[in-house]
């Protein structure tokens, strides 16, 4: 191939990758809202002079104003720093977890797919017995259980959605393999390992990926849940559920101080499901261009 053809298809893949991200413009913004998020949690000391929790109790529950962009809080402290900082909690945890309960789940599905032997049925029943407590019910239990630190979040985190990883890796797996040629492959003398490495897991990867990136709003819910009710980041350490577990009470004078830790919540949350979105319809190959 001369380099004219070789810079005819560099063009003809260029066109059709910007056809099909035209396509998933959503996704696009759900990326960029995650970027802004994620750039304002690393770059906080950069972006805001006030350190999260420095108290003035002389410019207590004041509005939006010149000085403090989002006001401040009951004792003082500047609402917009402790968002920003506030963010790191969040996005550490969701991203530990999701990563833990990936890694973990996917070794455990592509277990209990290619074993069927006793391996599988103790896999799977206690991926159902995990599956049928209420998540934020069981992450109570084990935070209870625990003690509240981060690290005890983490752990929490990553056991309650543990089942959901492996039950969608499991059924991807099951799929692919019974197909020809894995049987082919086993056939030839091909061990489990190699399998699994070489033919299995690249065909799950496409929803695992999904999955995985959906886990990433309902990590960031759950941590808010938990920090709202006290067993999450401990005060004075800002996070976006205890700042508006905190401004609950000042609602009718303040209602900014639980407005806006609740607009972050969501806009996490938008950015990771909009993201996931596209990503499922980008990596099913029903929907790719011919």
């Amino acid at each position: 191939m001369n380099d004219d053809e070789k810079s005819e298809t560099f063009g003809l893949r260029l066109v059709r990758f910007l056809r099909r991200l035209r396509k998933h413009y959503m996704g696009v913004g759900g990326a960029m809202l995650i970027a802004v998020i994620c750039g304002g949690a690393i770059f906080a000391p950069v972006i805001t002079e006030y350190a999260p929790n420095k108290i003035a109790v002389r410019e207590r529950v004041q509005g939006p104003n010149a000085d403090h962009v989002l006001g401040t809080d009951e004792l003082g402290r500047d609402v917009f720093s402790r968002l920003l900082y506030g963010a790191r909690p969040s996005l550490v945890v969701a991203v530990v977890a999701t990563l833990l309960s990936t890694v973990l789940g996917s070794l455990l599905g592509l277990l209990a797919a290619i074993n069927r032997s006793v391996l599988r049925a103790v896999i799977m029943s206690a991926m159902d017995i995990l599956f049928a407590f209420p998540a934020v019910l069981f992450a109570l239990v084990l935070m209870t259980v625990l003690g509240t630190s981060l690290i005890n979040l983490i752990i929490a985190l990553t056991v309650i959605y543990l089942p959901r990883i492996v039950r969608v890796v499991y059924a991807s797996a099951l799929q692919v393999v019974e197909l020809d040629y894995v049987s082919a492959a086993v056939a030839l003398g091909a061990g489990k390992s190699r399998i699994l490495l070489r033919h299995v897991l690249p065909n799950v990867a496409g929803p695992l990926i999904v999955q995985a990136t959906l886990g990433f709003s309902l990590a960031i819910l759950a941590e808010a849940t938990l920090s709202f009710l006290g067993l999450g980041v401990q005060p004075p350490e800002p996070s976006w559920g205890a700042m508006l577990n905190a401004g609950r009470p000042f609602l009718e004078v303040a209602p900014w101080l639980a407005i806006y830790p609740t607009l972050a919540i969501s806009l996490a949350v938008l950015g990771f499901n909009l993201l996931g979105d596209a990503l499922r319809d980008w990596l099913d190959p029903r929907l790719k261009d011919v």
